[in-house]
């Protein structure tokens, strides 16, 4: 059994490499073996800005590995103004949608750091930098500004302001193998216990993305292709591309935490001077020695890899050293017998500088979940030098399944320019742990949110897809989208029983809701608490359901009644079956409505929601008193049986509602009056148009008869004349009730039905008012409107069973929300709830989501504008007629040879007044200035300078008689025939 005490998994990870933005048919195209760099038009380049003299030259190569849109950056999500935008270097924004990205991957919400989280960061040098800077016009606040936004110290402490990450930010260069040291870094940071996990992101993106000037002998290919380790190998292309990994302790994953890969073990080293041909060039020592450090540090043997992802970049005399270095590595570490294949992602996509080493890890973590090894791309037979080495590693030349050990391992190579290398071993994911059953199946609350409305919309549609496709549990998905994404503005939540309704419900065909939380904060909010007529057999169900802690306040209301009374409403609240026409009974009904609304409102709090306002319509302004304060929960529950009782004993009567206004309602009841129709009342104004009256049953039939045709009417179903001179008798039974009384004051405003106007918090108010409302008209719409112009902007949420204060507020301009309107069952809470969370408010999402486990999950679609500084954008000339001796000269006489091989030396190394003996490399050259002073001399002299003969001549005498011998008279001859 393994000890995974230091193993690191990789729990989430993204890239934009050259060649399909999908990550699936990236793959496909790898395992294809494809080509994904481009030949790009001559245009296009000079339309970015490559200036026409570079386009003209012979050894322009147009080739690159790109990514599309690289200027692109969703700068609001980032809280990033567009000029700063425009003067960060593109790779910087392209890093922060990775790393925004890749924790998304991992289930981790961007911005909200639970734990510490290092950032470890690099990028290849700024190419966007350097062109601004050449333009002669730049001001010094845009110098100033592009140091902070394009400087490489820069760019890890920029991802963790952004992203809210509370661990070391580190910026890791070191050449070509920037990213896969930084990997290292981030895994010994782990371990140490410097942070609890960590993010890699490296981006490597030319300004423009253009193709490169062959240089005879340089690593650059000549026609643009990569070979690696093939005969035909003359070096490597330029690509572009972002990458980012997410890293945790593999013992820290929770059940049900998927991870990409293990990380098993890791190293670095440098090559030193030893064994080297210059500063530039690789070493078979050093190589060779960070492989076997990184099998070391990860317990393992070599012969159980089957996999090698080689820096490979295609170089005729690079290939043949990294192969012996790695041979000698693996056979050494007990490999001899193996067949390890290998992959050279360069192949495909170019090489990606300073995130060569991320791209080589996120392409073998797929090797390794899926089984597969791709070709390498371009080869045809291996490199002669090579060909005859013994040697554990072969070159796949087609698709194939893995053929090596399990469980699956593989290693991750990268070497840096100036001799900095790194390896990492990574092994194939173990399944996740099984989380443990939830209580009962239910549906699922899917949530999404976004900056943008067309984001929203997007990312919506992408989930929709992915859920058609693929067999996560919909929990896993549902607990995912709660704990590991950010919560935007842009709002949006769908439920759901099964992945296809999530699906349907996605695309704006089911249960989905939709809002915008204010940028400035939660807006307040106000409970309706609705009155008798609300009420519906097994109206508590859904609560129950729902919401948590409901049954528990809900037990402790029935507790407080009387014995005669409670098992009746209990089974009222729990039964859909008991009978409705009992239930509408005032003496029932009421105690019902109030347990309900009481309990259900302090099940709210439970989940984050705390009223502003408390807004009851009849019964429910007793509720309203109840919760702020003004009665304690026995005087209000034996106040409401006392009520029921006494409204219930009261004559019959009717009640007519009317669509119409408040002035409308009382010349319509005048004009009753005056016709002999009976006595009536208006009851109630709820809204601008909607109001009710009261009276007997044949005064009731007799004005809807007169209204009928000028104003809508409907039956209320109820055998009484509620807020009437009918129900005076009621009133003083209640008076008498609390006259010797004294309530508490209320810690939340609450309307004064009777009056109209909102009782302050902190008022002393006589408990006699909850009798006066009984048989006084219900002022609500006013009651509403005072509310409203104290907290403009709440939301509204109906408190209780159906929707009709939800139409009330809806018609007096307020966003409201019914949590059981009697439409869906017992799951409707539910999408009230989420419908909240929408406008902003803070509802506790892990009482609709249960814990469950992650799922890899499409992330926030990325939008924004196109950001380049005005700046960048500049006409450059082809370079002047130098003086004879500098670089773009015309082209020297063969007399002037010591002279100009002088000014190339001073040039490039620096030094002048130097003897004939003077050593090029003992004064600091190598191969890659050899290769530069090459170029220089065959500019100047338009002949061809062979590396190898000029590297052999080595001083400065010896090369200037070199130069000499090709400038003479008898070379020239040679070139004009």
């Amino acid at each position: 059994m393994r000890d995974r005490s230091l193993d690191i998994a990789v729990t989430g990870a993204h890239a934009r490499l050259p060649g399909p933005g999908e990550p699936d048919k990236w793959w496909a195209a790898v395992c294809a073996g494809e080509v994904l760099t481009s030949r790009l038009e001559r245009h296009a380049l000079a339309a970015q800005g490559v200036p026409e003299h570079v386009l003209a030259d012979p050894s322009y190569v147009p080739v690159r590995g790109t990514v599309r849109d690289s200027d692109r950056f969703d700068a609001e999500l980032f809280g990033i103004s567009p000029r700063e935008a425009e003067l960060m270097d593109p790779q910087h924004r392209l890093m922060l949608e990775a790393g925004w990205a890749a924790l998304e991957d991992a289930g981790c919400a961007p911005s909200g750091d639970a734990l510490r989280t290092a950032v470890f960061a690099s990028s290849s040098p700024s190419r966007y930098m350097a062109r601004v800077l050449g333009n002669p016009a730049v001001s010094p606040e845009t110098l100033e500004a592009l140091s902070v936004g394009a400087g490489r110290d820069f760019m890890a402490t920029r991802l963790a302001y952004r992203l809210g990450l509370r661990g070391p930010a580190i910026s890791v260069l070191t050449a070509c193998s920037s990213s896969l040291v930084a990997v290292h870094l981030a895994v010994q940071a782990i371990n140490n216990g410097d942070c609890d996990q960590a993010l890699v992101v490296a981006a490597s993106v030319g300004f423009p993305q253009g193709g490169y000037t062959y240089v005879r002998g340089g690593i650059m290919a000549p026609d643009g292709v990569c070979r690696p380790f093939d005969a035909g190998a003359g070096g490597t292309v330029g690509g572009s591309g972002v990458v980012a990994v997410v890293l945790r302790r593999f013992e820290d994953l929770g059940p049900g935490q998927p991870a990409l890969g293990v990380i098993l073990g890791s190293a670095v080293n440098n090559d030193g001077a030893e064994g080297k041909a210059g500063f530039s060039a690789p070493s078979v020592q050093g190589q060779a020695e960070v492989i076997k450090a990184a099998l070391r540090a990860g317990d393992v043997p070599a012969a159980s890899l089957g996999y090698l992802e080689t820096h490979g970049t295609g170089t005729y005399v690079g290939d043949p050293i990294e192969w012996t270095s790695t041979s000698r590595a693996l056979r050494e570490s007990g490999a001899d017998g193996a067949r390890i294949a290998v992959g050279a992602l360069k192949a495909n996509v170019g090489h990606l500088d300073a995130t060569a080493g991320l791209a080589a890890l996120y392409k073998t973590l797929q090797v390794l979940k899926h089984g597969q090894v791709p070709p390498v791309a371009n080869f045809t037979a291996l490199n002669p030098m090579v060909a005859g080495l013994r040697t554990p590693l072969y070159v796949p030349a087609e698709l194939g399944r893995w053929q090596g050990p399990e469980p699956r391992r593989a290693g991750v190579s990268s070497f840096g320019i100036g001799g900095t290398n790194a390896h990492v071993v990574v092994e194939a994911a173990p399944p996740p742990r099984a989380t443990p059953p939830g209580a009962g199946r239910r549906p699922s609350v899917v949530v999404l949110s976004a900056v943008r409305d067309e984001a929203l919309l997007a990312g919506a549609a992408r989930l929709s897809e992915h859920l058609c496709g693929q067999d996560e549990d919909l929990a896993d998905v549902a607990h995912t989208l709660r704990v590991g994404r950010a919560g935007l503005l842009e709002r949006m939540a769908v439920v759901g029983s099964t992945r296809a309704e999530v699906a349907e419900a996605l695309r704006g065909g089911g249960r989905r809701v939709r809002g915008r939380a204010p940028r400035e904060g939660a807006p307040p909010l106000v409970f309706l608490l609705p009155g008798q007529g609300a009420q519906r057999p097994g109206m508590a169900l859904p609560f129950l359901r729902w919401l948590p802690g409901f049954g528990a306040a809900l037990e402790e209301c029935l507790g407080h009644l009387e014995p005669g009374l409670e098992p009746e409403v209990r089974r009222a609240l729990h039964d859909p079956d008991f009978p409705a026409a009992r239930l509408r009974e005032t003496r029932l009904a009421q105690p019902a409505l109030f347990a309900l609304e009481y309990a259900a409102a302090r099940a709210l709090a439970g989940v984050g929601l705390r009223p502003a306002a408390l807004a009851g319509h009849s019964l429910g302004e007793v509720t309203a008193g109840c919760l702020a304060g003004v009665l304690d929960l026995r005087t209000a529950v034996e106040f409401v049986t006392l009520r029921a009782r006494a409204m219930h004993d009261c004559a019959p009567g009717a009640m007519l509602a009317l669509t119409c206004s408040g002035e409308t309602a009382r010349e319509l009841l005048a004009e009753a009056r005056s016709s002999g129709a009976g006595e009536l009342s208006l009851a109630a104004v709820n809204g601008p148009e909607s109001c009710t009256v009261s009276g007997p049953a044949e005064a009731v039939a007799a004005f809807g008869r007169l209204v009928a045709g000028r104003v809508d009417t409907r039956p209320l179903r109820t055998a009484h004349a509620f807020h009437s001179p009918a129900t005076e008798g009621a009133a003083r039974i209640l008076r008498s009730h609390l006259a010797d009384r004294t309530g508490g004051q209320p810690s939340v405003p609450f309307v004064a039905n009777a009056r109209g106007d909102v009782v302050a918090a902190g008022t002393r108010v006589p408990l006699t008012l909850f009798a006066d409302s009984v048989s006084a008209t219900v002022r609500f719409a006013d009651g509403l409107a005072a509310v409203r112009a104290l907290f403009p902007g709440a939301i509204a949420v109906e408190v209780g069973p159906g929707q009709a204060l939800t139409g009330m507020a809806a018609a007096a301009g307020w966003t409201s929300v019914a949590l059981a309107p009697g439409k869906h069952g017992d799951d409707e809470p539910v999408l009230g709830l989420a419908e909240l969370w929408t406008y902003g408010l803070p509802v506790e999402l892990a009482a609709l989501v249960p814990s469950a486990g992650l799922a890899h999950l499409p992330g926030t679609v990325f939008g924004g504008g196109r950001h380049t500084a005005p700046e960048a954008r500049w006409e450059t000339a082809a370079p002047a007629p130098a003086t004879p001796g500098a670089p773009g000269a015309p082209r020297s006489r063969p007399a002037e040879a010591a002279v100009d091989v002088a000014a190339a030396w001073a040039e490039l190394l620096g030094h002048t007044g130097l003897p004939a003996d003077a050593d090029f490399f003992e004064l600091g050259g190598d191969s890659l200035t050899s290769v530069r002073l090459a170029r220089r001399l065959e500019e100047r002299f338009g002949v061809e300078v062979p590396l190898r003969d000029l590297v052999l001549a080595r001083t400065l005498g010896g090369q200037i008689r070199l130069v000499e011998r090709l400038t003479g008279p008898s070379a020239l001859e040679a070139s004009d025939e």
